[in-house]
């Protein structure tokens, strides 16, 4: 009953913080409900067994990924009543688009079957952090080099356009 009642507040707060991290005009306000998002993520992932993933979450999303976009926002000095205005037109697009993705969701949830016990699907792959790492720098090296790359190109490329306006 309480595990229904703390994961009831994670996903009240991670549905709030996301409509308020889309809807927000000044970025900086964005990225801050953007950060209480990922916290509470992390906090269902916890509710899960799912400690490891809870840690990433923490570490690479709030840590790394957002401190990026927070620098990228900030370097670019976006315009906000510009922004804000084109936002305003694709308003019926994105409500519309919410609610397709939200019919999915129910879909899903209604339609599928779920383990009795909280984290039994993460019990039942037996992937350690050992044989995660294994398979992460093993099977999957290229891709994960792949997006390392990726993200750093994308900060070098804010950057350089930070720069070329400021001169």
């Amino acid at each position: 009953m309480i595990n229904q009642l703390i994961f009831l507040y994670f996903a009240a707060v991670i549905i709030a913080s996301a409509v308020l991290t889309i809807t927000r005009r000044n970025p900086v306000h964005s990225v801050l409900f953007m950060l209480l998002l990922f916290f509470h993520i992390a906090g269902v992932f916890v509710l899960l067994n799912a400690e490891f993933l809870a840690a990433v979450q923490l570490i690479v999303y709030a840590g790394a990924i957002l401190i990026l976009y927070l620098f990228v926002v900030m370097l670019l000095s976006v315009d906000r009543e510009s922004s804000a205005a084109r936002a305003n037109r694709f308003w019926p697009w994105l409500i519309g688009f919410g609610l397709v993705i939200a019919g999915e969701i129910a879909l899903l949830v209604l339609r599928g079957s779920f383990p009795a016990d909280r984290g039994q699907a993460v019990k039942q792959a037996g992937a350690g952090v050992k044989e995660l790492g294994i398979e992460l720098y093993t099977n999957y090296l290229v891709p994960f080099e792949i997006a390392s790359v990726i993200l750093l190109v994308g900060l070098v490329g804010a950057v350089m356009l930070a720069k070329r306006s400021s001169e």
